[in-house]
């Protein structure tokens, strides 16, 4: 009887091991950065030694930072092109590596963010699809502290009940989006407060609140990605301005 309990545990961990390292393995297949911003940003002068991404406003010292959530799966550079756009708004971007590459792992990274940069005053955080229900979470849990979240092609989670408050929020959502559908944006609207601005993007879908690629699942856009991320970033900026 024993011997047979002592292979039993032998299997069940071999099979633990095994299932965690398919795990690991499938989560570091990632949508990576495409070609187009190696030659449209400064990308190559990017790195993520201290755990993400940094870009600032050039000879102009400010104040607001934004924390974005990578999508899941999503290489934090593939949102190189919409953070140099807000610097040039005046906005420090700041975008975390994800455990697993996935925001859900990683809820609390922007706490080291905003530890390590003391300089800013004005935080808003916000994510890409899984990235953006995880960004919810944290701003939830600290409304004393963040100003307001956007949701790109995302939704709170449901621990994340804004609709008793007045926190201020923004969900832009795109119109041929096949993995965050409209009747999902629709099913969670209780979820969100009565500050919240919604804006469409028609002719958008679900990559290109990135620049990756195509994506398994997604619709086909009916727009250039330049041009749906230069809407993202107007909308991004003039709610701020609203919101300030």
């Amino acid at each position: 009887m024993k011997k047979w309990i002592k292979n039993f545990f032998l299997i069940a961990s071999g099979g633990m091991i095994l299932s965690f390292a398919g795990f690991y393995i499938w989560s570091q297949i990632t949508y990576k950065p495409a070609e187009e911003l190696f030659y449209t940003t400064n990308l190559l002068d990017q790195n993520d030694k201290n755990g993400y991404l940094l870009f600032q406003p050039e000879n102009q010292k400010t104040n607001n930072g934004i924390i974005l959530y990578p999508g899941a799966k999503v290489d934090p550079r593939a949102y190189a092109y919409l953070a140099e756009q807000l610097t040039q708004k005046g906005f420090t971007v700041l975008i975390p590596k994800m455990p697993f590459n996935l925001a859900i792992a990683g809820i609390s990274k922007a706490d080291k963010i905003i530890n390590d940069r003391d300089e800013i005053e004005n935080w808003y955080i916000g994510g890409h699809s899984l990235g953006g229900s995880a960004a919810s979470i944290y701003a939830f849990e600290h409304q004393e502290n963040i100003k307001g979240l956007f949701l790109l092609a995302a939704y709170p989670a449901d621990s994340s009940d804004f609709s008793n408050t007045h926190f201020p929020i923004l969900t832009i959502y795109a119109e041929h989006d096949g993995l965050t559908t409209l009747d999902e944006i629709k099913e969670t609207k209780h979820l969100l407060s009565d500050n919240t601005f919604y804006y469409k993007i028609n002719g958008g879908n679900h990559a290109q609140f990135g620049i990756y690629g195509e994506q398994k699942g997604d619709n086909k856009a009916q727009i250039n990605v330049f041009v749906q991320q230069d809407q993202v970033i107007r909308e991004i900026n003039s709610w701020i301005e609203r919101i300030e």
